[in-house]
């Protein structure tokens, strides 16, 4: 991997291209991402290049991570995150990465936290079938039998049941660059993006592309 980047979800929107095609995009607002540290193989042992992302005050910081920031030299971030760059030994501490490391057309794997759902029935998280909605009816929305026959009598693990929907890391792959603006460092990319608005989305070159 050479290129990523932090953003934030704005929403999405739609725009048409050259042919007249409409086209629904997401609009991210791209960096800029400060390197803070550059970790190397004789240091660390694996090749990386650290980021920060998103203003923070100087109050909310803990004291290891206020004393990382002091020592790069750079101001005081709300998200760091590593990104093993295969060329990371080109990067310097304070060194800026920008929207403009991608460009219109490139495919991108998009990652962010799911929007979570709360508690949620097998119905809706599963779509398991629900039973007769009559008055005589006991058994509407509940989750059916959770054993298996004889043999064995119990419940095999991994067994869908009602429990917490959402809230995890979603990637979405292959989505391409719909359009980039560097001086407002905004990324548009097609389709959709998982997370709600103003989520932390981190976007990196396609692995499958």
């Amino acid at each position: 991997m050479k290129k990523a980047i932090l953003a934030t979800k704005v929403g999405m929107t739609q725009i048409w291209d050259e042919n007249g095609v409409l086209i629904p995009v997401t609009v991210l607002q791209a960096g800029p991402c400060v390197v803070t540290q550059v970790k190397t193989l004789e240091n660390d042992g694996y090749k990386a290049v650290q980021v920060g992302f998103l203003e923070k005050r100087e109050k909310l910081l803990n004291k290891p991570l206020k004393g990382q920031f002091d020592k790069a030299g750079v101001s005081y971030k709300r998200f760091l995150r590593e990104f093993r760059f295969e060329n990371a030994e080109e990067y310097k501490v304070k060194d800026e990465i920008k929207a403009d490391i991608f460009a219109e057309g490139d495919k991108v794997d998009v990652s962010a936290t799911s929007k979570g759902k709360g508690f949620a029935s097998a119905i809706k998280k599963y779509g398991q079938h629900r039973g007769p909605m009559a008055h005589g009816s006991k058994f509407h929305r509940h989750q059916g039998s959770n054993g298996t026959s004889a043999t064995p009598s119990r419940v095999l693990p991994g067994k869908a049941m009602p429990s917490h929907m959402g809230a995890v890391k979603v990637t979405t792959q292959n989505l391409t660059v719909a359009r980039v603006d560097a001086e407002k460092g905004i990324i548009l990319v097609k389709g959709a993006v998982p997370g709600p608005k103003k989520a932390l989305v981190t976007i990196k070159e396609a692995v499958k592309s």
